[in-house]
């Protein structure tokens, strides 16, 4: 056999390989892995401060940082009844501490993550056009719970508030990054690969 022949055979392999249903799972978790990590070195490694010399950029962003600070400080005060000042964007809890809702706090990162994984993973458009937003919008309303629960923190369990924050709170948007995915992969991505049926002799 020549040597074209034989890349053929191996690209065949590969391509049989690829789409062996066996693999599919691992070949999705490897995928969802690779994006999220190579993505989110882009952001801080340039991207966020290319964008931060856009005025449409600085206003969205603004914008939901005030969102969010609006949200977090309307269920603070009428639903768990706290008590606080506030000043710019800052929850203020006298003799706690305070909670300040920063740029970093406005979910543009988390957002941006969620749009280029569902842009790039495997599904139908259909799908993409509702899920995307919806998983955006999911992601917001965890921000501003974030906000709450470190609200609560900062009263309570003052000492815990710099581990909480650094080491659950702000791992926890993958952890619902990462539960997106899966139901896009279960219940919305479009099969490429059918399990042949058996044939019987």
């Amino acid at each position: 056999m020549n040597n074209q022949t034989m890349k053929n055979i191996r690209l065949k392999e590969l391509k049989n390989l690829i789409n062996d249903p066996k693999l599919k799972p691992l070949i999705d978790v490897a995928t969802f892995m690779l994006i999220t990590v190579v993505f989110h070195y882009i952001w801080w490694g340039g991207l966020v401060q290319w964008l931060s010399g856009m005025e449409w950029f600085n206003a969205f962003r603004d914008f939901m940082t005030w969102l969010v600070f609006t949200q977090a400080a309307w269920f603070n005060t009428h639903i768990l009844g706290l008590e606080f000042n506030t000043t710019a964007t800052t929850l203020i809890f006298p003799g706690s501490g305070y909670v300040e809702v920063a740029e970093s706090c406005a979910g543009t990162k988390q957002f941006y993550q969620i749009i280029v994984l569902f842009l790039l993973i495997r599904g139908s458009w259909k799908h993409k056009v509702w899920y995307i937003p919806a998983a955006v919008l999911l992601m917001h309303l965890v921000n501003v719970v974030r906000i709450i629960v470190l609200s609560w923190v900062v009263i309570h369990y003052t000492k815990q508030w710099n581990f909480i924050h650094e080491w659950i709170l702000r791992p926890f948007f993958y952890v619902v990054i990462f539960a997106e995915w899966y139901l896009w992969i279960e219940f919305f991505a479009v099969r490429t690969t059918k399990i042949p049926n058996e044939v019987s002799t």
